[in-house]
């Protein structure tokens, strides 16, 4: 499996839109996950931390979600950012999204102690509103499905 991805959307975020537990690469706590591309797919690779355990061997369900979570909206970023006709690294901003909706279906424990690769289609459902379906596995196993609903995030959402 691959170790991590290299070209990631994340990268791209101003640091004001860095923040994110998940995936911000400002918060020295978060979990950092990047997303990028695999072929006409997203990916994205986290290896979660022993702490991060619901049962001795067993990754807690809420990371799983939080994987999900960022991974769709990661994956809902890099997909615009193409269809305006840019590449993660060319120096253009890319647009920032939020989740409208998130949905998750464990399909069987997954094991603590392997690195977990999520994998995503995407499809516009509205030019600001897009719908990123996610498998999440470790190793060969297929451990949880999930939906993200992201939409761009509006002008006004960081002001007070």
């Amino acid at each position: 499996m691959e170790g991590r991805v290299v070209q990631a959307i994340q990268d791209e975020y101003p640091d004001d839109f860095a923040w994110c537990y998940g995936c911000g690469r400002l918060n020295e706590d978060g979990h950092h996950v990047r997303t990028g591309w695999q072929g006409d797919r997203t990916i994205s690779i986290y290896q979660p931390e022993p702490e991060h355990t619901a049962l001795p061997g067993f990754v807690y369900g809420g990371i799983i979600a939080s994987f999900i979570d960022c991974h769709g909206t990661g994956s809902a970023s890099l997909t615009l950012h193409k269809k305006n006709g840019h590449n993660v690294g060319d120096g253009v901003e890319p647009p920032r999204f939020v989740t409208a909706s998130l949905k998750v279906d464990f399909l069987k424990p997954t094991p603590q102690g392997i690195p977990l690769k999520a994998i995503g289609t995407v499809e516009e459902i509205h030019p600001k509103k897009w719908k990123v379906y996610t498998d999440v596995f470790a190793g060969d196993s297929l451990c949880a499905k999930g939906e993200v609903v992201a939409v761009v995030m509006p002008d006004t959402f960081l002001q007070t």
